[in-house]
């Protein structure tokens, strides 16, 4: 503890952490900043690297919360396996893994660009592939040094009670990719807090992870799979600006005898835990993560999209910044991520784009927005429960 307490915290999302860790023997003591979404693995080798972080609470110390462990390089991680997330810094567990077709365009294949159609944009032919992500609880007590980074409350979905239709967010649930993850383990029986942690989480010293699946999440899961599950990540890189787009539908409401879907592309804002009754739900979600791969520091000024419509109409929407913001994306903070909402007047389309970013030397250069469908092939599942206990 004394050893861990006189070190210093690693940045939050700092890319050296995550590399260094892969080199380091193992396991290796993880200190942390209690609420500071700040960490510091204190290292068994003679030459170790230290970076203050600017997130770190005036005041506070190190504390130890558990003991790295080797990141998997194949397979998937459990329930119940405890995690920092490598890019942006909280603590966090693994409540169940997801099987998704990733379209990585920084890898496509040596296809001829093709023109550009009313359901796309001039791009690459790109074969998808099978890639691991996990639903996960974030730590309560990081999610506020997390806010202006990664929305806590992007996972959102329609329910249906009552015959009326209800958007529910839950705070704290979030999607995250396999090489995300920097495992560890905690003799702590209640390590991570969260309002649903032991709820959906048993601990069970005989088991490793020694985290289990209470029935509880087992039926919410179950009940819930078609709405929460991730099918399709699209990922392109622009002058070193990566943008990954993860889609999801969330079903629709009925009015008058047809068909009503809603469009806010802005955004939301902050929801309670349970219910945020709308008077026209959303149709459709995507979370985008953007990340600066390069050492220079770039803002996010405006976004530009285009809507396709199966029913034959393209929406050409502009804005400054996504959600409110114009975050600024550097080597300390490289990431940014957040959800919005989309609509159609069709049960299908598409939506491409770009974000333009500025240079500290007030130059500007535009980012592609990876094109991705908008599917409602969804329509006959059983609407969404909600939480309820």
């Amino acid at each position: 503890m004394a050893a861990c307490t006189a070190r210093r915290a690693l940045a939050v999302g700092s890319r050296w952490w995550s590399r260094s860790l892969t080199g380091a023997r193992w396991p290796r003591p993880l200190c942390a900043a209690a609420g500071a979404g700040a960490f510091s693995p204190a290292s068994t080798t003679t030459t170790r690297r230290h970076l203050s972080s600017r997130n770190r609470p005036e005041g506070k110390v190190l504390e130890t919360v558990g003991v790295f462990e080797v990141p998997k390089q194949n397979g998937k991680y459990e329930t119940g396996q405890l995690f920092l997330h490598s890019i942006f810094g909280y603590r966090g567990v693994v409540l169940f893994p997801w099987q998704a077709r990733l379209y990585d365009r920084d890898v496509a294949s040596a296809a001829p660009e093709k023109a550009e159609n009313p359901a796309g944009h001039g791009s690459k032919e790109v074969k998808g592939k099978t890639h691991t992500y996990y639903q996960v609880l974030i730590d309560a007590r990081d999610c506020p040094h997390i806010s202006q980074r990664s929305q806590t409350e992007a996972v959102t979905f329609l329910a249906n009670h009552d015959d009326s239709r209800a958007l529910y967010a839950i705070p704290g649930l979030d999607y995250v990719s396999h090489e995300d993850i920097l495992p560890y383990t905690s003799t702590d029986q209640v390590p991570i807090q969260h309002e649903l942690f032991e709820r959906f989480l048993l601990y069970d010293q005989t088991k490793a992870p020694p985290f289990v699946a209470r029935e509880t999440l087992r039926a919410w899961q179950e009940k819930n799979h078609p709405w929460l599950e991730l099918s399709d990540v699209h990922r392109e890189t622009t002058e070193n600006i990566r943008v990954t787009v993860i889609p999801f539908y969330m079903g629709m409401r009925e009015a008058q005898n047809s068909h009503v879907y809603w469009n806010s592309e802005e955004g939301y804002p902050n929801f309670i835990f349970f219910k945020l009754s709308l008077p026209h739900p959303p149709q459709w979600r995507y979370c985008i993560r953007l990340e600066n791969l390069d050492s220079d520091v770039v803002q996010l000024r405006e976004r530009h999209w285009r809507i396709f419509s199966l029913s034959g109409t393209l929406e050409t929407v502009r804005g400054r910044g996504v959600v409110g913001r114009e975050p600024v994306l550097s080597k300390e903070q490289p990431a940014f991520q957040y959800s919005s909402h989309v609509s159609l007047q069709a049960s299908s389309g598409h939506m491409w784009g770009t974000f333009r970013f500025e240079r500290p030397d007030g130059s500007h250069f535009d980012v592609r927005i990876p094109p991705f469908s908008l599917e409602s092939n969804k329509d006959e599942k059983t609407p969404p429960s909600g939480l309820h206990w």
